[in-house]
């Protein structure tokens, strides 16, 4: 491609709303375009990209025995409706009607739509196992937008579905989703770590989260250096060993005036966050709960609507009013003795520490010494907590790191959650009717794009990896006025794209300058510069990603360019 053709509207300045380098670079490089907030066009270059990616895991999807089709985003109500999800699944969906008042949502996952394609057709065990998937445009109306493409109200993504006889041919195709997954992730050369996840609205028991490591993924991830643990916060067990036997104390009331936070009562009362108990107060589905966790700790909130069996959207911060009908009290003084028709809810840990200071659901007072089993009951989680770094490790004891990642893939072994809602069965050796047992797999296609940039960027711009790269070759011609640099530009350009290398040919009317910012910006891998030596036939060949510059022959320029290829373990095709 000619740039004097190409469509690439670079921007000098950083966007005022992209927060995050892939945001700002995509954005000034040309390879996206926001439309409204968290809905995204990819142009030209950025888009090659896309595809690149699309190809790379169409290849390893296929190489598993994965077959591709295309459903449609438009899923019916009905559907939903069966798997008890079209409530559940909270405001993130996006609902429409069509002009016979039918009600549709623009699909967020296709868990549904796929079972209900393949119940009344695929009827006999001889059929399975059987791992359909497709790379579609899916919807979901993020309360904040964030960060372009990572939290993004439209984007791209392959979702796959396994159907087996029974668990362990279930476990079977995870597995191979897996390791499908390693090579994806792999190609795209992207540093990423697989960890356990949560669950959440698509149902089923175990899930893995694959996460491109990076400081602004909005993902934590706690893990461990001793053993292979490894698991997203939501999902994190938080292991605590209290041993208190301090001797149980009367109950104090205190005077705490206008003192309503752990710091401030720590401060005041000279006493160590961890002795203090923390009352959090909830709408659970339309009614208020209050938990309550260790001062010197952070609530969980994913484990808590887990716990409660709610959908997230149920889970809300009670308001004003309510704590004062359930406490009597401002805000800032609840604490679990006295409550008024409100359920309590307490992590495990409460239990074990003697002497805590509480609340005392009367405003501007605490109670010290409250000790759970004598002074209140309430229900007991045994993990309600957020994990943090230097806790305990749950599978050897060591301790744990956190760090922060984005999520690029994730893997749900479903069971027969949708395959029991929708009816969906088969006869299976004997003749006996079963309902199929399912998993669930998906990359974020328009989030990797994210993810690489993230990871391979500098001060200058975008440095992609060969593999994702719009074009492998950018060639600039410094100055277009010179007959000599145009014509063996020109002459390379054409040589190099006969040989099925990607090529950009920088033929623009621009100032030397203007381009070199451009070809930095973009990140195209390798760059030919053509200049005062084009009379010699001599080229300058660099690399995006080195500061290193050598001249070469222009007749050795393709056996250089496929050196490079080589060196980053990219072939081509």
């Amino acid at each position: 491609m000619k740039m004097s053709n190409l469509y690439m509207p670079t921007l000098r300045q950083d966007p005022a709303e992209a927060e995050i380098p892939s945001h700002q670079l995509l954005l000034r490089a040309g390879m996206i375009r926001k439309l409204v907030s968290g809905v995204y066009s990819y142009l030209p270059l950025g888009y090659r990209t896309i595809r690149k990616i699309e190809n790379i895991v169409r290849e390893e999807m296929d190489n598993k025995g994965a077959q591709e089709l295309l459903m449609s985003a438009i899923q019916p109500k009905e559907l939903w409706e069966k798997s008890g999800r079209w409530d559940n699944f909270g405001p993130e969906m996006f609902k429409l009607r069509d002009r016979s008042e039918r009600e549709f949502c623009l699909g967020p996952t296709h868990e549904e739509y796929f079972t209900n394609l393949i119940k009344d057709e695929v009827n006999s065990y001889k059929q399975l196992p059987l791992i359909i998937y497709q790379i579609q445009t899916k919807y979901r109306d993020e309360k904040r937008p964030r960060f372009g493409l990572i939290r993004a109200r439209e984007f791209i993504m392959k979702d796959a579905y396994s159907f087996d006889v029974d668990e362990d041919g279930m476990k079977l195709s995870y597995q191979k989703m897996w390791d499908a997954y390693d090579a994806i992730f792999t190609r795209l050369k992207l540093n990423y770590k697989v960890v356990q996840g949560d669950t959440g609205a698509m149902g089923g028991k175990i899930s893995h989260e694959f996460m491109a490591m990076s400081e602004v993924g909005e993902g934590r991830i706690a893990y461990c250096k001793a053993c292979d643990y490894a698991a997203t916060d939501e999902k994190a067990d938080v292991v605590i060993n209290i041993e208190d036997d301090e001797k149980l104390l009367d109950i104090e009331k205190i005077y705490t005036p206008e003192i309503k936070t752990i710091e401030d009562l720590t401060n005041f009362l000279k006493i160590d966050k961890r002795k203090f108990g923390k009352a959090i107060i909830f709408k659970a589905a339309g009614k208020p709960i209050v938990v309550l966790i260790p001062g010197d700790r952070e609530l969980n909130e994913t484990k808590l609507i887990n716990y409660l069996k709610i959908a997230e959207h149920e889970l809300e911060m009670a308001d004003e009013d309510t704590i004062r009908k359930i406490t009597m009290a401002d805000k800032g003084f609840t604490g679990p003795i006295g409550l008024k028709d409100a359920r309590l809810i307490v992590d495990k840990t409460i239990t074990k520490i003697r002497n805590i200071v509480v609340g005392a659901n009367e405003t501007n007072y605490h109670l010290k010494n409250v000790n759970y089993g004598r002074d209140f009951q309430a229900e007991v989680v045994d993990d309600l907590l957020l994990v943090e770094e230097g806790d305990t490790c749950p599978n050897c004891g060591s301790k744990l790191y956190i760090d922060r990642g984005i999520e690029v893939g994730n893997i749900f072994q479903l069971g027969t959650k949708y395959s029991k809602s929708l009816n969906a069965t088969f006869l299976d050796e004997n003749g006996k009717e079963r309902e199929f047992v399912m998993g669930s797999y998906g990359v974020g296609v328009s989030r990797s794009v994210a993810a690489i940039v993230e990871q391979y960027h500098d001060e200058k711009g975008i440095i992609w990896p060969f593999v994702v790269a719009p074009y492998h070759v950018i060639i600039t011609v410094v100055n277009t006025k010179k007959e000599e640099q145009i014509a063996l530009g020109e002459r390379l350009y054409n040589e190099l794209k006969n040989k099925g290398i990607e090529v950009l040919l920088d033929d623009r009317n621009e100032s030397a300058g203007v381009k070199f910012n451009d070809r930095d910006l973009i990140g195209i891998p390798a760059r030919i510069t053509v200049g005062k030596l084009a009379s010699d036939g001599i080229v300058e060949f660099s690399l995006r990603k080195s500061s290193e510059k050598e001249e070469l022959k222009a007749e050795d320029v393709y056996d250089r360019i496929l050196l490079a290829f080589k060196q980053e373990g990219f072939e081509l095709k």
